[in-house]
């Protein structure tokens, strides 16, 4: 027994060694394996061939003072899905679908179509769709006709995905927001069905964009998107056709409080101190009517390098402000530029003196001129909104010539349709001055244009024509000669067309609204 004792005990460190010498192996191995690692980590790609999961830095463009580059950010990665962050706009990019999750409201947005899931607005620097606005901190101008902004130092235009101003007339059953006789705040020369008009089918149309729609104007919205603001329509005659429209429509939701006097009126919506007011000022800029010059007192001088001092001081107190101009430039007028004159409308005294400007070249210069001092009143940061030059169809003749819109029922279909080259004219102008007076932005306001003349160039229908009195002699039919009835192509019946601006005014604010709120 003892013999084999011994034997057993002499064999253990002949099994030992071997083991020995294997953990000692081991344990070099693990020394250098975490040399190696330090020096070359390779856990990334073991990691990807496994968990398909990719550390690699994350490629964005980045924008600083006006200069992109590219940045790279270092995501932590806890799913299985490749992730890149903007670092301009602190978003999620998925490159698998192209779209990105803003961080800050959960909202996706689809880089292929610049379309934002969820949210049917304009962000930032629409013009055109301009219901469609822009925000002049970019520096953009505007494309007429093409519901584009164009940023002036880089001539790149940025697409607002839904052009408002391009689609057609539809016939609309469900009629107008309001009648005659449920609006007391409405021009009697507006009022075409109280002043005996016997059709009233131009009542029911509504404008159908092509690729988009137009909301149908709710009072109630309206005023909750406005609450504790106030909204200013200043210019002509047709500014107040715009603001009698919007009151037409807000009444059906609540009556206003009159705190109006003579040169402000003004209407206060209780519910959502909401204020809409008008203030008229013809030609957007100083008028004169003193002796200057070789002009002589008693006829009006267009002063066209500086605005209208009659409203320029309640200009920081509004939110949106709505302008309106244009067709008194075909009145009698004095031009003055740089305290010389330089043109005149129906006034011309001296023929041997030659014109410097027309009236188009005014109504330019004036836009451009109170576009400017807008952008740059220190105490401004509303919303103004610019709208298109308004069509008027005096056919035949213009409005003092024997021009005539009577007999017009249906909106006019293109082969009908007849081009205004003096309106195409005033646009063009309208537009030039617009976008030379905002390049001189300094403040932190936005603007918008609102392109309604080609839509409008179609509603031949839409005006009183010889419907604009209640006198029961009125004439309303063409003489035996042919003459057509003193009558109005320029102003619109209300209801009518024109509530249709208010439409297109209200897209354009709340897409300005959210835009900036974001």
């Amino acid at each position: 027994m003892k013999l084999g004792s011994l034997k057993s005990m002499s064999a253990y460190p002949k099994t030992i060694l071997p083991i020995a010498v294997s953990a000692g192996g081991l344990a070099l191995f693990l020394i250098f394996a975490s040399v190696l690692l330090v020096y070359q980590p390779i856990g990334t790609k073991v990691g990807e061939y496994f968990y398909k999961i990719d550390q690699a830095p994350e490629i964005g463009l980045v924008s600083s003072n006006n200069q992109t580059g590219i940045s790279e950010n270092w995501v932590d990665v806890t799913d299985k899905k490749r992730t890149i962050v903007d670092s301009s706009t602190d978003k999620i990019v998925d490159p698998t679908s192209n779209k990105t999750v803003d961080l800050n409201t959960d909202k996706t947005v689809d880089l292929d179509t610049s379309k934002t899931a969820g949210l049917d607005t304009i962000k930032s620097v629409d013009l055109l769709d301009t219901g469609n606005t822009a925000d002049l901190n970019t520096n953009k101008t505007v494309e007429v006709g093409t519901n584009k902004a164009i940023d002036i130092e880089t001539s790149k235009t940025a697409d607002s995905g839904c052009d408002l101003y391009h689609g057609k007339w539809v016939h609309d059953p469900a009629g107008p927001l309001y009648t005659n006789n449920s609006c007391p705040v409405l021009t009697q020369m507006q009022n075409c069905q109280g002043n005996g008009r016997p059709d009233k089918d131009y009542e029911n149309y509504r404008w159908k964009p092509t690729k988009c729609n137009l909301p149908r104007f709710d009072p109630k919205k309206f005023l909750e998107l406005m609450r504790g603001k106030t909204l200013a329509f200043i210019g002509d005659s047709v500014a107040r056709n715009q603001m009698e429209s919007m009151l037409c429509i807000l009444w059906q939701a609540e009556v206003p409080i009159n705190r109006g006097n003579k040169r402000m009126q003004r209407y206060y919506f209780r519910s959502t101190s909401t204020s809409i007011i008008r203030i008229w000022s013809s030609w957007l800029v100083h008028k004169t009517t003193e002796k200057f010059d070789f002009a002589p007192e008693g006829v009006d001088k267009l002063h066209l390098d500086a605005p209208d001092e009659t409203f320029m001081g309640d200009v920081p107190t509004f939110d949106v402000l709505v302008l309106s101009s244009g067709h008194w430039f075909a009145k009698q007028s004095v031009y003055i530029l740089n305290n010389e004159i330089v043109g005149g409308q129906l006034w011309w005294p001296d023929k041997s003196r030659q014109k410097k400007i027309d009236s188009t070249e005014a109504f330019e210069i004036s836009v451009a001129t109170i576009m400017s001092a807008l952008v740059t009143n220190p105490d401004y940061k509303g919303l103004t909104v610019v709208r298109s030059y308004s069509p008027d169809h005096y056919e035949g003749g213009a409005w003092n010539t024997g021009g005539s819109c009577t007999g017009k029922t249906k909106p006019a279909v293109d082969g009908e349709l007849v081009e205004n080259g003096f309106t195409n004219t005033m646009l063009e102008k309208q537009v030039s001055g617009f976008n030379r007076g905002i390049k001189k932005k300094t403040n932190k306001s936005r603007v918008a244009f609102m392109d309604i003349t080609k839509p409008f160039s179609y509603r031949h229908d839409g005006h009183p024509g010889p419907y604009r009195s209640l006198d029961p002699n009125k004439i309303t039919k063409r003489s035996a000669d042919g003459r057509p009835p003193p009558q109005d192509c320029l102003h619109w019946c209300m209801p009518g067309p024109v509530d249709t601006w208010n439409e297109f005014l209200m897209e354009t604010i709340r897409r300005d609204f959210e835009a900036h709120d974001s």
